[in-house]
Formats: structure tokens, sequence, C-alpha cells
């Protein structure tokens, strides 16, 4: 019996052949190049040390980007994200800032609307939303967005909201320059410096309770204990500051240094539970993003 002859690939094999040929060729070619003249934009804006050969205008006009009177800057906790949500926003730019990826975003002003547009598209997604600047500031937006999502504890999921430093000026400002602040309280807190760390962590946290909350009544509430309590605690404080805890000045002060404290060490485990807990429970929720309310008067 003769051999059967040879079937041969039909034509389709090779055309699947050469598809496969052509797509391993796609894959192998190297990822487009950055847009450089946004690259260029985004480090005039944000590096004072950059000298740029081109005025913000001119570079604005090579990258198709319209050159804003104000600004915000963006930062996502998933770094990954960031070119996904550029294409989403539109007229944002992209660039490194810090050692990761950032947005910034041309600012219409103030407002519930201006907010809106940066909202909903960051809607479940960690981020933190800078505070409306000039140009010539933008690295100050940046910085404090970068700062504020470090404070924010993580969490995920379409619940998820972006921050706003706008939210939390006060306690950006009293966390911007740890040195500054532990000056501040060696000043301030220099009556306190003989009393053991427990007695001192318990005069504290009454002491600035009491300036927030406006009295005894109020300050027990906080602190989980009885009124009487937080009155022999400041009997005791008024011995240790004498009259100067009577001065508005000096209470002022107190109130910002006592926040300060306690912004800075919950700063250094924002996942750990709020505050040290030395005898009663403490039920207050002071979190470092907690809205911080105006320096009161209080009196004694």
């Amino acid at each position: 019996m003769p051999a059967r002859p040879t079937v041969t690939a039909p034509a389709d094999h090779m055309g699947h052949e050469a598809a496969d040929q052509t797509s391993a060729g796609d894959r192998q070619q190297p990822a487009a190049p950055p847009d450089r003249p946004r690259q260029e934009l985004f480090t005039a804006l944000t590096d004072a040390r950059a000298a740029p050969q081109r005025s913000l205008p001119d570079l604005a006009e090579a990258a198709g980007w319209p050159l804003a009177p104000a600004v915000r800057g963006v930062v996502l906790a998933t770094p990954g994200e960031t070119q996904r949500l550029a294409a989403v926003l539109g007229d944002s730019l992209v660039g490194m800032f810090a050692g990761r990826p950032c947005l910034l975003v041309p600012s219409p002003g103030p407002g519930p609307d201006a907010r809106a547009r940066l909202e909903l598209p960051l809607r479940g997604r960690l981020a933190a939303v800078g505070h409306q600047v000039a140009l010539k500031d933008t690295a100050s937006s940046l910085r404090c967005a970068l700062r504020l999502l470090a404070l924010t504890p993580a969490r995920h999921g379409p619940e998820t909201r972006p921050v706003f430093v706008d939210d939390h000026l006060s306690t950006l400002i009293l966390l911007q320059d740890e040195p500054l602040a532990q000056a501040l309280a060696a000043q301030w807190l220099r009556p306190l410096a003989g009393l053991t760390p427990r007695q001192s962590e318990r005069l504290e946290e009454t002491l600035l309770a009491w300036l927030e909350r406006g009295g005894a009544p109020e300050a027990a509430k906080a602190l989980n204990v009885h009124p009487q309590t937080v009155r022999y605690r400041m009997r005791r404080l008024e011995k240790l500051f004498g009259p100067q805890l009577r001065d508005p000045r000096t209470r002022f002060e107190l109130e910002m240094t006592l926040r300060s404290r306690r912004l800075m060490a919950q700063a250094r485990t924002p996942h750990a539970r709020q505050g040290r807990r030395t005898g009663r429970v403490i039920t207050a929720n002071f979190t470092p993003l907690a809205a911080e309310r105006s320096a009161r008067v209080n009196g004694l």
C-alpha cells in the first residue's frame, strides 16, 4: 500500500504563527518615552533648585497644560493608580516628589464644586489632597498632602474617602517642626518636671481636656473620671503653675504645647490605639485627624 501523503499545515495555521510572532514583537517593543515637556513643567513647579531653560508659560504651552493661577497636590496611598487617576482628571500633571509619584491638579478656586471635582474620582481610594496654593508654592501643597497621608490610618473599600489638608490645617501646623514643639514643651511644662511620668501624664491629660472642653464637668466626661477628680487635679496644677495659669496667653501656649505633644505621639504610632492607658480608661477619641477647635480662654 503506497504511503499516505503528508498533510501540510493549513494557511490559517501559518497566519496564527505570524500573529504570534507579531504579538511577541509588540511585547518586546520598549515602552513609550515619558512626555518630556510635562515632566519638565512638573519639575519646574515643584523643585526650587531646578533652573528651567524656558519660562513657565512656554513650558505649559509645550506640555499642553492650562497654566492655572492655583493648583493642588494629590498623593495616593497606592502609587500604581496615579496614571489611571491622571487620565480621569484630564488636566493633571504626574511627576515624582519626595520619591513617590504625585499629581498636580489645576484648582478653580475654593468651594464645594471644586472639592467635588476631586472627591468623586478619588472615591474608593485612599488619597490626600493638598491645600490650594499659587504656582510658586506648589511644593508646599504636595508636602502637606504627603504628611497628611502618612498620618491617615490605612483603609480600603468603596466607602473610602480622600482626606483634604484643608480640614486638618491646625494639626499639620502643630506637627510641622518637632524640635521646635519639643522646645515649646520644655519651656511651658517645666513645672511638671519633678513629677513621676505617670503623674505628669495624668496632669497633662487633665489640663488639655480642661482647656479644650471648657471646664471640669466636660473634661471629666472626656477623661471618663469623676468631676471632683478633675477639680482636685486642677487645684494641683494651679499650685504648680501659679498665677500664670490665669493668663490667657499662657493657657493658649499650654494648649498648643499639649496638643502638639499628643499629635506627635500619635503620629509615631498611627495605627495603635490612641493614647497610653494608665489608671482609668480614657474614652475620648483623640485622633490625629480629629477636627481641631480653636483655643479657648477658660475661667478657673
